[in-house]
C-alpha cells in the first residue's frame, strides 16, 4: 500500500505544516508584543515592568525567536524543493513571482529576529533582573528599547504582505506573457523591501509609532507591492 505522506508531495505536506506552526507561533508571539504587551506596559509601574522582562519576556522570546528559525528553514526547504522542480521556469510562474517578495520578507523578518531583536531583549531582560536583584540600571537599556522596538514594527509592517503572498504563490493566478523577464519585477521589489529595513536599522518610527498605523502601512506596502507586479508583468 503506498502511503501519500512518505512521498516527495507528503514531504512537502509535512514541511508546509512545520512552517505553519512554527509561523503562527511567531506572527502570534509578534502580535502579542506589538498589539497586547507594547500598550500595557506604559500603564504600570517600573516594578510591574521589571517583573515582565524576568518572568514572562523571556518565555514569550523562547517561542518567538524558536517559531521564527522554524518558519524560516522549513520555508526555505520547500523552496529548495519547488525551486529544483521548475529549474529555469521559476520566475516564469505565478508561483515564484508571488513567493519572492514573500520570502524575501520572511527572511529579513527572520534576521531582524535573530540579529536586532533577540540581541537587545537580553540587554532588557538582564537590566531588568539586575534592578530587580538591587543593582544599578544598565544606561544602555534606555537606547536598545526604542531600536527593538522599532525592528519588530518593521516585522508587523512587513507580515501583512508576507501573509498575502504566501497565499497568492498558490491561490491567486496571474498572467505571465511569453518572453516575460522577471529582472525589472524582482528588482524594484527588493530596492523597496531594503529600503523599509535600511529604515528599521537607522531610521524612525514614524507612522510605526502606533497600532493603527503599523497596520496601515502594512496594507499600504501590500498594495504597491501587489500593484508594481500587476503592472510590471
Amino acid at each position: 500500500m503506498d502511503i501519500a505522506l512518505f512521498t516527495q508531495e507528503g514531504l512537502i505536506m509535512i514541511l508546509r505544516w512545520i512552517h505553519f506552526f512554527a509561523g503562527v507561533a511567531w506572527i502570534g508571539h509578534l502580535y502579542y508584543f506589538n498589539f497586547v504587551q507594547g500598550a500595557f506596559m506604559p500603564e504600570v509601574d517600573a516594578n510591574v515592568k521589571n517583573n515582565v522582562f524576568v518572568k514572562l519576556v523571556p518565555r514569550a522570546m523562547w517561542w518567538f525567536r524558536w517559531g521564527a528559525m522554524g518558519t524560516f528553514l522549513s520555508g526555505i526547504a520547500m523552496l529548495a524543493i519547488v525551486g529544483k522542480e521548475l529549474a529555469g521556469d521559476f520566475f516564469q510562474t505565478p508561483y515564484g513571482i508571488y513567493i519572492y517578495p514573500g520570502a524575501l520578507l520572511g527572511t529579513i523578518m527572520f534576521l531582524n529576529v535573530w540579529l536586532i531583536i533577540w540581541p537587545k531583549q537580553k540587554i532588557l531582560i538582564a537590566n531588568a533582573t539586575t534592578v530587580m536583584g538591587g543593582g544599578a540600571a544598565n544606561p544602555e537599556a534606555a537606547k536598545v528599547g526604542p531600536q527593538a522596538l522599532l525592528a519588530s514594527r518593521t516585522n508587523v509592517m512587513f507580515s501583512i504582505p508576507l501573509l498575502f503572498f504566501m497565499g497568492a504563490s498558490r491561490h491567486l493566478s496571474l498572467t505571465i506573457p511569453e518572453g516575460f523577464s522577471p529582472f525589472a519585477v524582482l528588482a524594484v521589489v527588493t530596492l523597496l523591501i531594503l529600503l523599509l529595513e535600511l529604515n528599521a536599522i537607522k531610521g524612525k518610527l514614524g507612522p510605526l509609532t502606533t497600532v493603527k498605523g503599523v497596520i496601515h502601512c502594512g496594507l499600504g506596502l501590500l498594495v504597491i507591492l501587489y500593484g508594481l507586479i500587476e503592472v510590471i508583468v
